[in-house]
């Protein structure tokens, strides 16, 4: 059996990770990386920051700081953010590394020596004022294609045309504001013009398995013919070209080479480097890297989105087999589509997103982690793009992984517990059960009728020990777990997933139909049979579960007193039993002792889901992460007159759902304060409230009633807003907050 090497499309470290970015090419990729372990192969899967190019320098620009603080901060913060959802990386690397570096100029050089790249003399967009060459991202203007007045340099967004910047209608400088003028500079091209048919080859020889949204974008750029390419470019941040031999330093001066061609390549350097770690812990050697890229015997998938399928089966094909030395291709890019929220487009611009980390923040549990795994992969966008909303996570999460897969795993340990004090003892009469089990998985994988047959025609031998309710069980959990298998094989994760909660609806189907709670009061050797049985599926469910939530996969085994295996990293170096297959078979568990369970997914209420839904499209401040607020003295706190008052009338402000009118007695004067919490109180509950204020604050007019002061509340994770007040209710109006 060959062995998996896996890449998710390395995201640039300009920001932060947001839920669309999940659903493309990383939870998808974490799904099959998982699967693949527990199948018992040998797997690698490798990804990391793409911390080069024009991206990174805006981002610095607009930070005030240099790019190596933009890429520090975004790296760190993504990869935190990967490692609380639960991704699997073997190695999660960076481009910015001496070995990317090494890896991409020892491709230029190779290139160059083949005759693949040519130097040309060619105009370019040039700030007078800055004093610089512009790269693409760093000019806008009006597409030459549709008209779009905001397009990039070298592509449009808002129809997909790319383009030469010089092609650009009013062009005007991202740096200084001011429209370029031309000036001619030195570049480098790749002439993939030369590859032309080796691609056509290869992209036909995938025509029967491979998605159809990847086979049409990659046919229409062959169909128009390939060209060359400019792979160097005009900037300061990047892997330097001026120290490669045969290329004229006078040349190279002030060249990078263009993220597009050398981000790929951090695949292979991040392979060198995990190698690298290895081999000083002495479990591998420098060049093992070697039996991942240049190995018949690995099958390599590359996961990504739509907007990067030809850089993974055109340029990135082209270069490897450029490069000679045996290097594989992707024997798979199953690109998905775009994840939308809400109905639209997901844009940090207008607030329409939710970062990973943010989610993180307000639910912070592994349930929520969990359930937020469950449900992007039940919306991968696999063949269209999808929608995220928040009244389907809800929905997800109370109607599938709590009252569906939780609710079986609850009932069932609950049961256990409290009626045998762990997992029953079998009866003598049910001694030979797991023997029978096995033996009924046998027959199901040898013989090849249909679902009816293979059912009717079940060996009588077998239905001595087992019943039908057993049986069909038995069916399920072995026909669920093959269909999901081969539905991951081909990438169609969200009805892998579907066949796998029909196994649990199957499991409490056959709870309802046993009737333990029945047979534990007049014949306890079923009831310890049928809750024997259910606890193998817990395990079961468990295991073939884990590759979407695996948190909680890992706190059932943990219940269970079992080793916790969900799929994590093995780094390439070993893998595990074929663990999916023995999910179908069951463990000697007769008498084994569990811990107290607990419940696995809470049902969300309402006001936390309308909460979140609040939150998009308000532009709030921007607020950076800073080591800690700016310190002030106590008499900048001196200044704030923090009062009790009593709030002895409240309404709702006409036309508004979130701002009520109160007038409140300060001690000293009747005022009104408008407050932005009739979301969160109604009118009348708050009548006759001692709140606290900020008395002396400047007046200012909101949906165009005069607001004299501030309430002040605080707000959790949830997004519920509550009033500050003092801790006994007897202090007068108007006391002074100290």
């Amino acid at each position: 059996m060959k062995r998996t090497l896996i890449t998710s499309a390395l995201p640039y470290a300009n920001g932060y990770l947001h839920l669309g970015h999940c659903a493309g090419a990383y939870l998808p990729a974490d799904i099959y990386a998982r699967y693949k372990r527990l199948k018992g192969e040998e797997v690698l899967y490798v990804c990391g920051s793409d911390e080069h190019g024009v991206a990174i320098t805006i981002a610095a620009d607009k930070e005030g700081v240099t790019p190596q603080e933009i890429i520090d901060k975004y790296h760190y913060a993504n990869k935190e953010s990967f490692d609380k959802f639960g991704m699997s990386f073997d190695i999660y690397s960076r481009t910015s590394l001496p070995v990317h570096h090494n890896t991409a100029r020892e491709f230029f050089s190779d290139f160059k020596e083949k005759g693949y790249l040519i130097d040309m003399e060619e105009e370019q967009y040039y700030d007078d004022e800055a004093g610089m060459f512009l790269p693409d991202r760093y000019v806008e203007g009006v597409c030459p294609n549709c008209g779009n007045e905001h397009a990039r340099g070298d592509q449009c967004d808002s129809c997909g045309a790319y383009y030469n910047q010089l092609e650009l209608k009013n062009p005007i400088s991202l740096v200084s504001g001011k429209t370029p003028v031309v000036r001619r500079t030195v570049h480098w091209y790749m002439l993939f013009d030369k590859f032309q048919a080796f691609l056509e080859n290869y992209i036909e020889s995938h025509a029967g398995d491979w998605k159809d949204n990847v086979l049409q974008q990659s046919r229409s750029w062959l169909k128009q013919g390939l060209s060359e390419r400019a792979i160097t470019r005009d900037l300061t941040w990047g892997v330097k070209i001026d120290d490669i031999p045969d290329v004229p330093p006078q040349k190279a001066v002030g060249k990078v080479l263009y993220v597009w061609f050398e981000a790929v390549l951090g695949y292979i350097s991040a392979t060198k480097e995990l190698m690298g770690i290895l081999s000083n812990e002495g479990k591998a050697g420098l060049n093992d890297w070697r039996k991942w890229w240049q190995d018949e015997e690995t099958r390599y998938i590359a996961f990504i989105g739509k907007d990067n399928i030809v850089f993974h089966t055109l340029i990135f094909p082209a270069m490897l087999h450029g490069r000679g030395n045996n290097y594989i291709l992707p024997d798979n890019v199953p690109a998905n589509e775009f994840l939308n929220l809400e109905g639209q487009k997901f844009s940090k611009s207008r607030n329409w997103s939710i970062d990973l980390r943010d989610f993180i923040k307000d639910f912070p549990d592994s349930s929520g982690i969990d359930a937020l795994r469950y449900t992007l992969a039940m919306n991968l966008p696999e063949t269209k793009d999808s929608d995220f909303t928040w009244k389907d996570f809800q929905a997800r999460n109370n109607n599938e992984l709590a009252a569906i897969f939780g609710n079986f795993i609850n009932r069932t340990l609950q049961f256990a517990l409290k009626n045998f004090e762990g997992i029953p003892e079998l009866p003598v009469h049910y001694k030979w059960l797991n023997l029978y089990w096995k033996n009924l998985i046998n027959y199901f994988d040898s013989d090849h009728q249909t679902e009816h047959e293979l059912l009717a025609n079940v060996p009588e031998e077998l239905r001595k020990l087992l019943n039908e309710n057993d049986v069909n069980l038995i069916y399920a959990l072995w026909k669920g777990s093959s269909e999901a298998a081969n539905l991951y094989e081909r990438f169609r994760f969200r009805d892998g997933i579907t066949e796998t909660m029909n196994i649990a609806r199957a499991a409490n189907k056959y709870f309802n139909d046993e009737q333990p709670w029945v047979t534990i009061k007049n014949n306890t050797d079923e009831a310890a049979k049928t809750i024997y049985v259910c606890c193998q599926l817990v395990r079961s469910l468990a295991q073939l579960f884990s590759p979407i939530i695996p948190h909680t996969s890992k706190c059932v085994f943990e219940i269970l007193n079992l080793d916790s295996v969900t799929g994590e990293s093995l780094r390439g170096i070993s893998k595990y039993p074929d663990l999916w297959k023995d999910a179908t078979l069951p463990l000697e568990l007769s008498g084994k002792k569990i811990n107290a369970p607990s419940i696995q997914f809470t049902k969300i209420e309402d006001e936390v889901i309308n909460a979140q839904i609040s939150r998009l499209g308000i532009m709030l401040e921007a607020k950076e992460e800073e080591p800690a607020s700016p310190l002030i003295t106590i008499d900048d706190f001196a200044k704030i007159q923090l009062r009790t008052a009593k709030i002895i009338k409240a309404e709702k402000v006409p036309k508004s759902k979130k701002l009520l009118r109160l007038q409140v007695d300060t001690g000293t004067d009747k005022r009104q304060i408008i407050a932005g919490i009739a979301e969160h109180y109604e009118p009348d509950y708050l009548v006759g409230k001692t709140v606290i204020i900020v008395a002396n604050l400047q007046p200012a007019k909101l949906m165009g009633e005069e607001s004299n002061g501030m309430l002040l509340a605080a707000s959790g994770s949830t997004g519920k807003l509550r009033f500050l007040t003092t801790e006994i209710d007897d202090l007068e109006a108007g006391a002074n907050i100290k």
